[in-house]
C-alpha cells in the first residue's frame, strides 16, 4: 500500500527552507466539503481508506478489497481508452481521483494496473500477459495504447504538451497546489445505475442486516462482466489451474525472464 502519510515535509532546493506538502489532505477535504455526500470516487485501491476516512466519500476499492476481479475491472477502466472506459465508469462513479506526483504516482503504477486487468480480461493487452504495448519509453514517449488511456489523459491534462482529457467525458474539478492530486468529475453519469446501486434490495450481504455487503454491479455492465475470467493464483492450492491459466502463467514468466 502507498505510504499512509498524507502531509509530507521537504526542502526548497534553492533555499533549503523546510516546507509542508499538504496536497493529499487538501484534496480529500475538497472532496468532503465540495461534493455531494452520495458521491462515489473511482481511484486505485491504494487510496481507498484515505478517501473513505478523510474525505468521507464512498470509494470503489480499498486495501481490504480481496476481490481480484474487481481490482482488475478498475484497472481496465483506468488503462483503457477514454471513450470505452467512460462507458463503464459512468455507471460506477461520479469522480475519478488520480495521484499525479512523481515517483510512485498512478502513472508509475499504471503498467501494473494494465497487467492486473489483463489477468482477468484477456482483451486488455492482446500482445501478451506482460502488457508491453502499454508503456512509456525511455524518452518519455507513450505507446499508442498508453496515449489513449484514461490514466495518461487525466494525469497529464494540460500539464504535458498536447495532452488533454476529452471535455465531453470529464470535467477537471480540482488540482492540488503542487499538482500531486487531480480530481475529475465524470460527465453524463447514469442516474439509473446509481439509483439501482443505492437500492438496499440490490445489496448482496452475507446475512440480513449484516455490515458485510460485497455489492453488485449495475445490470447494464453484464456484457462487460461476461468477458472476465476468474483469476487463479499459482499459490492457490484450493482450486486447480485450468489449461488457459497455466498457459497464461507460463507465458508471463517466460516474458519476464527475457527482459
Amino acid at each position: 500500500m502507498s505510504s499512509p502519510s498524507i502531509i509530507l515535509k521537504t526542502r526548497v532546493p534553492s533555499t533549503g527552507k523546510e516546507i509542508l506538502i499538504d496536497d493529499y489532505r487538501e484534496a480529500y477535504w475538497w472532496l468532503r466539503d465540495t461534493t455531494p455526500e452520495d458521491s462515489r470516487v473511482l481511484a486505485w485501491w491504494d487510496y481507498g481508506y484515505q478517501i473513505n476516512g478523510v474525505a468521507n466519500r464512498t470509494t470503489l476499492a480499498d486495501g481490504n478489497t480481496w476481490n481480484h476481479e474487481h481490482i482488475a475491472t478498475l484497472g481496465r477502466c483506468l488503462t483503457g481508452s477514454e471513450k470505452k472506459s467512460h462507458n463503464v465508469i459512468r455507471h460506477l462513479a461520479d469522480y475519478v481521483l488520480i495521484w499525479a506526483g512523481k515517483g510512485g504516482d498512478d502513472l508509475a503504477k499504471s503498467t501494473h494496473m494494465a497487467r492486473i486487468a489483463n489477468s482477468v480480461y484477456s482483451d486488455v493487452c492482446p500482445q501478451g500477459p506482460t502488457c508491453e504495448e502499454f508503456r512509456v519509453d525511455a524518452s518519455g514517449i507513450p505507446t499508442e495504447m498508453m496515449n489513449q488511456s484514461v490514466i495518461w489523459r487525466l494525469h497529464g491534462h494540460n500539464a504535458k504538451p498536447g495532452v488533454q482529457a476529452d471535455p465531453t467525458l470529464w470535467e477537471e474539478a480540482y488540482t492540488s497546489k503542487h499538482g500531486l492530486v487531480r480530481i475529475f468529475k465524470v460527465l453524463d453519469v447514469s442516474q439509473e445505475s446509481k439509483t439501482w446501486a443505492q437500492d438496499p434490495a440490490n445489496r448482496k450481504c452475507d446475512a440480513p442486516g449484516s455490515w458485510y455487503c460485497t455489492g453488485q454491479y449495475p445490470p447494464v455492465l453484464d456484457r462487460l462482466l461476461e468477458k472476465k475470467k476468474a483469476f487463479k493464483q499459482l499459490e492457490d492450492f484450493n482450486s486447480g489451474l485450468d489449461k488457459d491459466a497455466e498457459a497464461y502463467q507460463r507465458a508471463y514468466m517466460e516474458k519476464l525472464a527475457r527482459r
